[in-house]
């Protein structure tokens, strides 16, 4: 062991250490503002990575929903369709005499289809 190694190493581990507080560095403050600079930098390397993950997430739900709807879109225009075929189809049924009882009957068995399922499903 080398005892003026010794002396170094543990001068420079306790550099800036006196017995009863901590010495006065030698940094300028320009030194210490641009370590503050450089730290503050840091941490807005790191928000703005943060945003930028963020706002890509933010675009990939939005072109998700986009989709969705337009799908949904889709399908109520081709429900509109078919609704708008079936209502002239009952337009043309109930435009006879015939056809009006007919209607009727039908309305009437659906009516008593439905009071029947309602009066069961309260009791069971």
């Amino acid at each position: 062991m080398n005892p003026r190694g010794y002396r170094s190493t543990r001068t420079s581990l306790f550099d800036g250490i006196e017995e009863g507080g901590i010495r006065a560095t030698s940094y300028s403050s320009h030194e210490i503002d641009e370590q503050e600079n450089d730290r503050a930098m840091d941490g807005l390397q790191d928000r703005v990575s943060i945003l930028k993950r963020l706002s890509g997430d933010i675009h990939e739900e939005v072109e998700t929903h986009n989709r969705m709807l337009d799908r949904m879109g889709n399908d109520m225009d081709a429900s509109r369709g078919f609704l708008s075929g079936t209502v002239d189809k009952f337009k043309m049924v109930f435009e006879t005499k015939s056809s009006r009882r007919m209607g009727t009957l039908v309305a009437s068995f659906v009516a008593l289809f439905l009071l029947v399922y309602y009066l069961t499903s309260i009791y069971l």
